[in-house]
């Protein structure tokens, strides 16, 4: 109970610490933003494949399945982006008078937000059949890294949209509070039995598919016009020698 409560403090404080900063400096941004995305996304990536992927094909879904589910959150994420505008992988758009600053299109990015900030925040729920070896920190570690920019990315945008000072806190709120649900209700339900093993099992590697998905546009993001980074490469080298050892140690 404890160890829950302390992943569900982090996810919230954390999260809404990282929106704050850019409420409160709405001017901050510049290369030490991108160099943290960069190394946010490399974690990301070492610990889908390190941690979660392993643990699934490990466990009692079936090789295709466990495939099949990570093949559809990918897509998922992909549809979802659509929505959020790549929010939850740090995008931060340049706003113009085109854009649709409208209080459906804000709320409608909130929601699939919300929505993936759920399902990653279920992945900390420990069913025994899947994480069977121990609780690992790493996980955490890989989601709370993957939050920060996200909340960056949101507040940049909300507070462009709207004048109130209100709003944008409002969605923070909500947002940092997506994560830490996840985590209760999937614990809930995995302590009651309310669905089988197998059905975290297709959860969870629906959850990594999206997490393959960002993490992967991140890379792709940072560096369009392909060009050698010596520093980018650096620092994701980094960031997927630390996921490898956070899941080693921790």
């Amino acid at each position: 109970m404890q160890v829950m409560f302390s992943s569900i403090a982090s996810l919230f404080v954390v999260t809404f610490l990282s929106g704050l900063v850019v409420y409160l400096v709405p001017k901050w941004k510049g290369e030490q933003f991108n160099m943290a995305l960069i190394f946010s996304g490399a974690y990301l990536f070492g610990i889908t494949l390190i941690h979660i992927l392993p643990e699934l094909f490990n466990g009692e879904g079936s090789r295709e399945l466990v495939g099949s589910m990570i093949l559809i959150g990918f897509f998922v994420q992909i549809f979802l982006e659509y929505f959020t505008s790549g929010v939850e992988h740090g995008h931060v758009h340049s706003h113009d008078h085109s854009m649709s600053h409208t209080m459906a299109a804000s709320i409608s990015m909130l929601v699939a937000l919300c929505f993936h900030a759920f399902m990653e925040g279920s992945l900390l729920a420990h069913p025994s059949t899947i994480h069977e070896h121990h609780q690992s920190n790493a996980l955490l570690i890989g989601i709370l890294l993957h939050k920060i920019p996200a909340a960056f990315a949101l507040m940049s945008i909300v507070t462009c949209h709207f004048k109130s000072k209100v709003k944008p806190l409002l969605f923070l709120g909500i947002f940092a509070l997506s994560s830490p649900l996840g985590l209760l209700v999937s614990d809930q339900v995995a302590h009651q039995n309310l669905i089988p093993e197998t059905g975290f099992v297709i959860l969870f590697a629906f959850v990594s598919g999206s997490f393959l998905k960002i993490s992967t546009t991140i890379f792709f993001e940072s560096n369009p016009e392909h060009q050698l980074s010596l520093k980018k490469i650096l620092i994701s080298s980094l960031a997927a020698g630390l996921a490898i050892i956070a899941e080693n140690l921790f």
